[in-house]
């Protein structure tokens, strides 16, 4: 009987751990670029987290928080403990960047200029529809895996977080072009009036 008993047990261990090994996990949220054509019309939104950028010569990291409007982008990046803090803003074809004290340069040519300040290309531009998840508008795209590749550069959504009431959105995103990479980590979105239709 002890012997009938523990077989039965084995058996039971066995077919349990078989079905527990079986069970995928599920993620929070994947990427899809279904039904987000919704995110084109938002106006308004900002988002907080971290930046990482490294190229051919430099790389660097910053917490980034980010506003957009129909007017202008606007970019803070701070170092560690709110250190060297730089204001980017995108207003049309012209940029400024402020680095405090009076020390501020502009240009009419952004992602030029912003190359040269923070030494590597940056795709300013196409970075505000790629931050919240679509593509840039009136550029030609091809859908890959999690996320889509468009103008040379590589998009790539690991991780998306839900939004209450606004469906979801990216929170970690990788985007490279075979020299430069960047990686961008968001805490928290900010999103004004906009539901998912």
């Amino acid at each position: 009987m002890p012997q009938l008993l523990y077989r039965w047990l084995s058996w039971s261990l066995f077919l349990f751990l078989t079905g527990c090994a079986t069970i995928p996990e599920k993620p929070l949220s994947v990427y899809s670029s279904r039904q987000r054509q919704y995110i084109y019309e938002l106006e308004y939104w900002s988002f907080e987290g971290r930046l990482a950028v490294s190229g051919p010569k430099d790389s660097w990291s910053a917490n980034v928080a980010w506003d957009h409007s129909p007017l202008e982008e606007k970019m803070k990046l701070t170092g560690p403990l709110g250190q060297g803090a730089i204001i980017i803003q995108l207003k049309g074809d012209k940029v400024l960047i402020d680095r405090g004290q009076g020390d501020v340069f502009s240009s009419d040519e952004p992602e030029k200029f912003i190359s040269h300040e923070l030494g590597a290309f940056v795709p300013l531009k196409s970075l505000r529809y790629w931050a919240v998840g679509v593509p840039e508008l009136g550029k030609d795209f091809q859908e890959i895996g999690e996320g889509f590749s468009q103008d040379g550069w590589l998009v790539e959504y690991k991780q998306m977080q839900p939004i209450e009431g606004s469906g979801v959105m990216p929170q970690k995103i990788s985007v490279t072009n075979g020299q430069v990479k960047l990686k961008l980590y968001v805490d928290g979105w900010k999103l004004i009036d906009v539901k998912p239709k």
